[in-house]
């Protein structure tokens, strides 16, 4: 139970359950109506094992970053710098300096930037007083100004040392048929979901973006809980890094570019209100499913890159209307 459903009316809050299960099965719907439409487009490519594998793949390095942007925009923000942090922190992980340290000092130093960024976001913005906007933005800039850098530019690659890094992202390495790359991201969603369904921290997370001021009067200590929200984004980010390094074995600038929007695109398409205060994590993963459907589809039947993004684009306007109509007709609920 969220806060806004702890206060709300019984009424209310078994349709806010009913509209985001429907919600839900409706996302749950447009995943069909995609896959049927592979299998109409490309029946000899898109319902194979291997396809299979390539969306789950493709889906767990910005379905970890998504985890965290839920949280962040369920708490009333928002973070655009998840890709330039990413770039950030397979570059700096890459470089030989931090591979004397073997695999342990590459996961450590991706994990640690990851954080490290995420902490001075969310100083900026719960301390310094700036807009989450300004400041994840001044934080994406210098990300990927510092990535270039640091990298000169080149491709930094995983020494042969650490090659048992890279090897998991081989086939030899799947777990029950399964890639260790997605069970890092289904072990990320499952704790996600517990703390923000189960614990004080998400209570306290959705109580924030419903009501600033009231989380503040309940006793909440809002600077310190937003603060630890773009933190959690950071970590997030800094696992993703990790799970990029042993798909590319390599670390570059370029790397995490529009990450952001894609994973901003998932949560609202998943049913998280922008404004927060409202969201779930199944309808996230969700989100970051029928978005890489969509991007296998386009790829599968040569359409150019420009108009995937554009077919993104429309479906966020979409997504966002339909929120609002949404909106709209539960106060109109609440009022009667």
């Amino acid at each position: 139970m969220n806060a806004d459903q702890a206060v709300a009316p019984e009424p209310t809050r078994r349709f806010s359950v009913r509209l985001r299960e429907a919600r839900n099965l409706g996302l749950v719907g447009v995943l069909a109506v995609l896959v049927l439409i592979g299998a109409l487009t490309e029946p000899g490519q898109f319902l194979t094992t291997g396809t299979v594998v390539l969306v789950l793949t493709q889906a767990s390095v910005i379905g970890v970053i998504t985890v965290g942007m839920t949280f962040v925009i369920i708490g009333g923000g928002i973070d655009l710098s998840v890709g330039a942090v990413v770039a950030l922190a397979t570059v700096w992980a890459t470089t030989r300096s931090t591979q004397q340290f073997g695999i342990g000092g590459i996961v450590f130093t991706a994990v640690a930037v990851g954080v490290g960024c995420g902490l001075v976001s969310g100083l900026l913005i719960a301390y310094g007083r700036l807009v989450a906007f300004i400041g994840t933005l001044a934080m994406l800039a210098s990300a990927r100004g510092l990535a270039i850098q640091l990298s000169q530019g080149r491709t930094q690659t995983v020494t042969s040392s650490n090659q048992a890094l890279v090897d998991l992202g081989y086939q030899d390495s799947y777990v029950l048929g399964i890639p260790p790359l997605v069970l890092i991201f289904a072990a990320v969603a499952i704790v996600g979901w517990l703390v923000l369904n189960r614990t004080t921290f998400g209570r306290r997370t959705y109580a924030i973006g419903g009501n600033l001021e009231a989380a503040r009067l309940a006793g909440i200590n809002v600077k310190l809980h937003t603060c630890l929200l773009y933190v959690l984004s950071g970590l997030c980010c800094g696992i993703a890094s990790v799970m990029l390094i042993i798909l590319t074995s390599s670390g570059t600038s370029g790397n995490g570019n529009l990450y952001e929007l894609d994973a901003i695109a998932a949560v609202i398409i998943g049913g998280t209100l922008l404004s927060g205060g409202r969201g779930t994590l199944v309808g996230s993963v969700l989100g970051v499913l029928v978005f890489t459907v969509i991007s296998v589809l386009f790829t599968l039947n040569n359409l150019p890159t420009a108009v995937q993004q554009l077919a993104k684009g429309v479906i966020i306007v979409l997504a966002v209307l339909v929120q609002r109509r949404a909106s709209l007709y539960s106060s109109e609920r609440t009022t009667r």
